[in-house]
């Protein structure tokens, strides 16, 4: 259930959202180009009380042409409406976007093989308003390996070359979806804070996607931050309550180490089947137990999982982390002023 049942409790969590920044750091809509069925959709992250938005512009084992149209597509649509988005360039955009009333958007890749074997195009992507690339989604790639790799020899020579080029142009480097022995390389060798994107906790639900309590805590003793993601397959065994599952999951990295490190990210999938067609098509990419029953925490979800966190003992401040503070932090760290 997605509504928050007592007028009050209602009014208080409205109150929160629309006070605070809330930052959804991963969020995907189809990947076609030219297909403006679903964007209009961005409007439900929006009334749901998101303020500043993430969407993926590729992933696996897409080309950096397929990257390129979709990320070109996504900033006309967007550019179209400037009354009601702003494409976030640097930390201040944020704020900026928020006070205009337009939901603000930026970007990200999952997987190295968004820039192929050509580093430069880690800047053009930054100048084109992607914020965040993780390292290898799933398997191994030219820069390190993936969670679902059997053996994990650690960051490649080419990852370190990117790293340090992510580094220097303000991109984060995020290792949601990457391999244990990759990602404690990338954390040793980026000289600004690294992110896990959106990826849950092992220790509340065991499953390879998810990382541990020592990567949790290497990533907050470097400076950055763990998002939460709301794939069911993630969270919980079905048909445990997803929304509950959402706040053990964020309340466990929270007690780990502090609101500061912790962030949203739903990885919520528009098209579903679009989705259903990758885990066919890319059987290799991903790993088997995956069904047709996907479960997901919506953008609806937003006000029960605030709700819940007050009940847990949330004061302002926990929850000004957490729903989109911790962000805004590594965006400062990071990101060109």
């Amino acid at each position: 259930m997605s509504a928050v049942q007592d007028p009050a409790k209602a009014e208080q969590v409205r109150n929160i959202l629309a006070s605070n920044l809330v930052w959804d750091n991963h969020s995907c809509m189809p990947l076609r180009a030219g297909d403006p069925d679903f964007l209009p959709q961005l409007e439900r992250a929006r009334a749901a009380g998101f303020s500043t938005v993430s969407l993926n512009i590729g992933c696996a084992e897409q080309t950096p042409e397929q990257h390129m149209r979709v990320l070109s597509w996504f900033r006309h649509w967007l550019k179209a409406r400037p009354d009601l988005y702003q494409i976030i360039e640097r930390p201040a955009d944020v704020a900026a976007a928020r006070a205009a009333g337009r939901l603000g958007v930026f970007f990200d890749i999952e997987g190295a093989r968004g820039v192929g074997d050509e580093l430069s195009l880690v800047e053009m992507y930054y100048d084109l308003g992607v914020r965040w690339m993780l390292i290898a989604y799933n398997r191994e790639n030219l820069a390190g390996f993936g969670c679902y790799d059997e053996a994990d020899a650690g960051l490649k020579p080419f990852g370190r070359d990117m790293v340090a080029e992510m580094n220097r142009v303000g991109m984060t480097v995020c290792c949601s979806h990457t391999g244990h022995r990759t990602a404690m390389d990338v954390l040793e060798a980026s000289s600004r804070p690294v992110i896990f994107s959106h990826s849950n906790c092992a220790s509340v639900h065991p499953h390879t996607r998810n990382i541990s309590d020592d990567l949790i805590r290497a990533c907050a003793a470097q400076g950055g931050v763990i998002g939460i993601n709301g794939i069911g397959d993630f969270l919980c065994e079905a048909p445990g309550d997803i929304v509950d599952a959402y706040v053990r999951h964020l309340d466990h990295a929270v007690q780990l180490v502090g609101p500061d490190h912790v962030g949203l990210a739903l990885d919520y999938v528009y098209d579903l089947q679009e989705l259903l067609d990758y885990l066919e098509t890319m059987k290799h990419t991903f790993p088997d137990g995956f069904s047709g029953k996907f479960r997901m925490v919506t953008p609806e979800h937003l006000p029960a999982i605030v709700s819940r966190l007050i009940d847990l003992g949330y004061d302002d401040k926990a929850l000004r982390s957490v729903l989109g503070g911790a962000w805004m932090r590594v965006a400062q760290a990071n990101w060109a002023a």
